[in-house]
């Protein structure tokens, strides 16, 4: 897995202190003593605009648990067109396949909004993991999750128009980001979406002209995300309420489960 070699500020702007691990969701659910081994080994990594983290192939090395950063995982076609399969932000973990087993995917992972992630070495990771303890069952929670992401997402760039697919793609950023802004141009939600970028011109200008949003050469300002929610498909409920069931308010072991390996 490819990362940056930068300091953990290049190219970001200064903010009054760093991120701290609790920022990240997955890390602020685990207990003390966990969060204790793992942190350990966390190194603060600046993620700017577009850093490519893998790509389709990539033998995976690290994964990155993002605080204020988003990361699109994106199928990318021969031709060179892409469309995203998935958001990953301060909810979650970039670089599932290496504890799955698989250590590939044929997807790229690249930096939709620029910010700073936790760092971890896969083997680090793979240690905590084959303890089959706490963060075994956080880390497969989360993954399905995700899958419920994917999955909502090919049916919603299947089924719904473009002006829905972006209501819904700026919620799932927003969630991600504290705050109501977002930096990103057209044509990277273009990508992003798999679409013409007429056409995100075009649903943009809509969601601007209703007083939705505000939009100006890349800044993304959410005015009234409710009337933003209304303008969204169901795929946006469907993803928020899975990722709220299976991860909010997370307790270890569950019900009926005899920790092992703690």
């Amino acid at each position: 897995m490819a990362h940056s070699n930068q300091s953990p500020t290049a190219g970001l702007q200064a903010q009054a202190e760093p991120p701290k691990h609790e920022d990240n969701l997955l890390l602020n659910a685990l207990t003390p003593a966990v969060r204790g081994r793992v942190s350990e080994n966390l190194k603060l990594t600046g993620l700017p605009l577009g850093e490519v983290l893998y790509e389709s192939g990539d033998v995976m090395n690290d994964v990155y648990f993002p605080t204020n950063s988003i990361v699109s995982l994106l199928y990318v076609m021969e031709d060179g067109s892409s469309a995203e399969i998935s958001v990953v932000g301060n909810e979650g973990i970039v670089g599932i396949a290496l504890f799955m087993g698989g250590q590939s995917t044929p997807s790229r992972a690249v930096v939709q909004s620029a910010g700073y992630a936790y760092r971890l070495a896969g083997r680090f990771l793979k240690d905590e993991f084959r303890r089959h303890g706490e963060l075994h069952h956080l880390l497969l929670r989360y993954t399905q999750a995700l899958i419920t992401q994917m999955a909502q997402t090919a049916a919603c760039n299947r089924h719904h128009s473009i002006d829905q697919q972006l209501s819904r793609w700026l919620l799932l950023s927003m969630d991600r980001l504290k705050g109501d802004h977002l930096d990103m141009t057209q044509e990277l939600i273009a990508n992003m979406l798999g679409v013409r970028r007429e056409g995100v011109t075009e649903a943009a200008s809509k969601l601007a002209r209703a007083g939705v949003i505000h939009y100006k050469r890349g800044h993304i300002t959410i005015l009234d995300r409710p009337a933003l929610e209304k303008r969204s498909c169901e795929c946006y409920a469907v993803v928020k309420r899975e990722s709220d069931r299976l991860l909010d308010n997370f307790t270890y072991p569950p019900p009926g489960v005899t920790p092992e390996g703690e």
